[in-house]
């Protein structure tokens, strides 16, 4: 955004802290697909659903509740998309969590906030490009290669080359591919629901098939632990549209777009997962035989276990069934490339505010992309996939039920963030406490309740497939994980302090001073270490530049410095005062509430200086 004056706004960070990335590269409905996209929903489908059917319920299992449980699991996904949405108002950063939860809490908060996006991020990748090399070789009837670890791993491992390759050349690369891939989902799982319920209804589907009940969207009959484990599972399958909002430095609107893009794409996740999960669960039903979903042989891919038989032998049912292949494969794919972009991009804001190395704010001259970001996210993630494959594919397996407690922990953090951060304007009106605090801070709370239930769940030896000096393999992938970016934090606090200084990234409220400032541009690209005056006033204003003026974005009190030395109340120039207005007008600023809570200048009477 830009202004014909050259009175300039310091310190709201849209407009301070521009990276150099594609401004207005995204629009909403590409925002939307991007979102979409980044959940990998027939892949999260085909993974997950299996297995939230087959979670243990007491004596029984979770069974035919299945899709309660998506709904359920879309309610701490909804609360936290508010708090996204009203995070990236005030800061549209591509950090998100990393930047609102040190702008909250603190360096440290922030830190271990964009690391466990970054850890989350590179843990999913190793099954994404699993998933994507077995499914390349289904597609062509290879069912040997596909079987095959070693050559499943090539052939990931080509795919995230391939992936990174497209996340380095550009924004609006990506966001086409997106438009191809998320439209072959879409259709495919939309003819897989059709297809399926009319076989149920027309009594032509497996022995074990089940009529739909209104009974199965409400989470009764189930146990705490089963509710939690489901319901983590069921998170995952979410997870992701946050990409929408990593993406908010290039879209057209930042402080609008990315967060209506959150909403809208969390909604239309819940339809398609109520619809698929209904037909898939009333066409196999909840058996551990044949094609019921809580065969282990069909828990880990639903949907090429149900493909042949829902689609049938017929020449069309060939087409869609190998359609079907299709989508999870471009699923996989999209969702690989879609990883990329939040975590080059929360790498790109760390480095930028230096909470990593400088190196990881380059970005591209041409393209415009987090370029070191990028091509070191592809080669930690072929690392990592590399060294668990050869490792255990039972490790692999239970990696992708430990991305489960990284989602927790950073989505929640992001919920507690938005209440403490927009604390002071709880009292303003019944939709701002709603909307800034009930919400944002249920959401955290749901999330850190399945956090601690979950943790204590997989601690056990017996959870999962793989046991770790005698604790369960999630719990030990999942923890240690977190755990080892609190090392990484501690020496990098070491070798490099001015991050945790707060030199870079100071602590902030939506109720801090900004500085309107003479002859400064605000379409250069700006980075921490600019030489720019503090972002942030001191409250005494001992740092207020000559000439400026400083205005408490909250009350909309203003004050500067005349010749003197004096602190005045008002705008040094009739200039500043029509850009704060400006500002206001189209919603950049807030609208001031008039009521004053920053003794701004006070002397040691009690008067103004």
């Amino acid at each position: 955004m830009s202004h014909e004056s050259t009175e300039s706004l310091i310190g709201y960070p849209e407009l301070a802290s521009d990276k150099g990335l594609k401004a207005g590269a995204l629009g909403l409905f590409s925002s939307v697909v991007v979102g979409m996209a980044s959940t990998a929903p027939a892949y999260s489908l085909a993974a997950s659903l299996g297995f939230v059917v087959a979670t243990a319920n007491g004596d029984g299992i979770v069974g035919v509740k299945a899709p309660s449980i998506m709904l359920l699991a879309f309610v701490p996904m909804f609360l936290i998309a508010v708090a996204y949405q009203q995070l990236n108002r005030a800061e549209p950063d591509c950090g998100t969590t990393f930047t609102w939860a040190a702008r909250a809490f603190g360096p440290r908060a922030g830190w271990l906030g964009g690391w466990g996006i970054i850890a989350a991020d590179v843990i999913v990748m190793a099954n994404l490009a699993q998933i994507a090399g077995s499914y390349t070789f289904s597609l062509f009837h290879l069912d040997d290669l596909a079987a095959s670890t070693f050559w499943s791993t090539v052939a990931g491992v080509i795919w995230i080359v391939v992936m990174t390759w497209i996340c380095y050349k550009g924004i609006e690369v990506s966001a086409r591919l997106q438009y191809g891939l998320l439209g072959i989902e879409l259709v495919i799982l939309f003819a897989f629901s059709v297809t399926a319920l009319f076989k149920v209804y027309g009594d032509n589907a497996t022995p074990e098939s089940i009529k739909p009940s209104l009974s199965w969207l409400i989470p009764s009959n189930l146990s705490l632990s089963a509710v939690v484990t489901a319901t983590l599972i069921a998170v995952f399958i979410y997870w992701g549209w946050d990409t929408a909002v990593s993406v908010n430095e290039e879209t057209s609107d930042p402080t609008k777009t990315p967060g209506r893009a959150a909403i809208i794409s969390t909604l239309l996740l819940l339809v398609t997962y109520a619809i698929v999960s209904i037909s898939t669960v009333a066409f196999a039903g909840v058996g551990e035989a044949d094609l019921g979903l809580a065969n282990p042989d069909n828990s880990a891919d639903v949907f090429n276990a149900l493909g042949p038989t829902v689609f049938g032998d017929s020449p069309l049912g060939k087409v869609f069934e190998t359609l079907l292949i299709i989508s999870v494969l471009t699923s996989a794919s999209a969702s690989t490339q879609t990883t990329i972009l939040p975590t080059a991009r929360t790498a790109l804001s760390m480095g930028a505010y230096k909470a990593i190395p400088s190196k990881f704010a380059t970005i591209h001259p041409r393209n415009l992309t987090p370029s070191v970001a990028t091509v070191w996210m592809g080669l930690v993630s072929i690392v990592f996939y590399v060294a668990l494959t050869k490792l255990s594919t039972d490790i692999l397996g239970d990696s992708i039920a430990a991305v489960g407690l990284m989602i927790a922990f950073y989505y929640g953090l992001t919920g507690f963030a938005c209440v403490w951060f927009y604390r002071r304007d709880l009292t303003n009106s019944p939709k701002e406490l709603l909307q800034k605090g009930i919400l944002p801070g249920l959401g955290g709370i749901m999330l850190l309740g399945a956090f601690i239930i979950a943790s204590i769940q997989y601690a056990a030896p017996d959870y999962g497939n793989t046991t770790i000096f005698g604790i369960g393999g999630v719990f030990v992938i999942g923890i240690g994980a977190l755990l080892s970016g609190v090392v990484l934090m501690v020496i990098w606090n070491v070798i490099a302090p001015a991050y945790f200084r707060r030199e870079t990234l100071p602590k902030r409220g939506e109720g801090d001073l900004v500085l309107l400032t003479p002859e400064m541009e605000l379409d250069t690209v700006r980075l921490p270490d600019s030489g720019l005056p503090a972002l942030v006033l001191a409250p005494d204003l001992s740092n207020l530049p000559e000439g400026s003026t400083a205005v408490d974005v909250e009350t909309g009190e203003a004050m500067y410095i005349d010749e003197s030395g004096e602190i005045q109340e008002g705008f040094a120039t009739p200039e500043q005062e029509q850009l704060y207005e400006d500002l206001v007008a189209e919603e950049t600023l807030p609208e001031p509430t008039g009521e004053q809570h920053h003794d701004l200048a006070e002397s040691e009477d009690g008067g103004t200086a």
